[in-house]
């Protein structure tokens, strides 16, 4: 799999071994129930299936809203399931009219009619479906008639707290807690996309940047503040510490920048792609009274970071 595949361009096959849901940020309860679809499927010798909806279901039902900002993008999704040894990640466009079927018709339509299913694996609360009714009892009633069978995969805690989806985006957006949220996500969490031009300011006081624009708008971004971050750019792996704010102290900036000084690193690469991972919050943004205060204050951050890098 090197892409997700949209329902309508996927071939019917009885034999999957398949498991549904939207799946943002593959976290450490998703990676439970998609090993045992993998292990599952390997002992049939079956495809192992993740079904998945783009977009977010949040952003459909509830448009009036600001939306939902996502751990994961679609392409991303599907790469870290290929990484966990799932064959196929099927999306299925999520539009008001799929919004109103009900689970039944979901399952006997959609899983069991357009795609195949053999084995079907189920988080412990997930729910599907007009109004989410649909439930481990509604695969359990349809699976005799239609002919599979149902696994039930209990939940996953880090430190006694239930891994979310939800959790993990109210660690990184409202404490910043990117270490917290590593580890229920079980990896650092990261934000891919373009290095652009800015102003040059962080040039001019010794700290050049490179601006991010993330791949996506709806990509979730840590808490404003400065994190220690290791970036991948052009194949190589590099430290660096990522400044996410409004610049308060050069009269601020209208939108959000997110920027990365990297260590040791002095070339131009605008239009590189570059990913970020977030490994450990500095501090939150702050206002200073001076330029010199400011660069004061990074030349801190900045051995704070090193010795991060350096395992103190």
């Amino acid at each position: 799999m090197s892409k997700p595949v949209f329902i309508n361009e996927y071939p019917r096959n009885p034999a999957n071994v398949l498991t549904v849901g939207t799946f943002d940020g593959v976290h450490l309860g998703h990676q439970a129930l998609i090993r045992n679809v993998v292990n599952r499927a390997k002992q049939k010798k079956a495809p192992a299936v993740v079904i998945t909806f783009d977009p977010h279901p949040r952003e459909v039902i509830n448009p009036a809203s600001d939306g939902i900002r996502l751990l994961t993008t679609l392409n991303e999704r599907a790469s870290i399931m290929q990484d966990y040894g799932i064959d196929e990640m099927v999306v299925i466009p999520f539009t008001r009219d799929f919004s109103i079927l009900s689970s039944e018709q979901f399952i006997r339509e959609y899983v069991f009619k357009r795609i195949g299913v053999n084995e079907f694996v189920i988080g412990y609360d997930h729910h599907f479906g007009k109004d989410r009714q649909g439930s481990i009892n509604t695969l359990k009633k349809l699976s005799g008639e239609l002919g599979f069978t149902v696994h039930v995969e209990k939940a996953h805690e880090v430190r006694h707290v239930t891994v979310s989806s939800t959790v993990i985006r109210n660690l990184l957006e409202l404490d910043g807690d990117v270490s917290a949220a590593s580890e229920m996500l079980g990896r650092y969490y990261e934000v891919n996309g373009t290095i652009v031009k800015g102003d040059q300011r962080g040039r001019t006081i010794g700290f050049p940047t490179a601006n991010l624009e993330p791949d996506s708008s709806r990509k979730v971004m840590p808490a404003n503040g400065v994190y220690y971050v290791e970036v991948t750019l052009e194949k190589q792996r590099f430290q660096g510490m990522m400044n996410i704010g409004y610049r308060p102290t050069f009269s601020g900036e209208q939108r959000l920048v997110p920027e990365v000084h990297l260590f040791d690193f002095n070339r131009m690469v605008y239009g590189s792609r570059m990913r970020i991972h977030f490994i450990r919050r500095i501090r939150g943004e702050q206002k200073f009274e001076s330029v010199n205060a400011l660069v004061e204050q990074l030349v801190r951050d900045r051995e704070q970071c090193r010795r991060f890098g350096n395992g103190v």
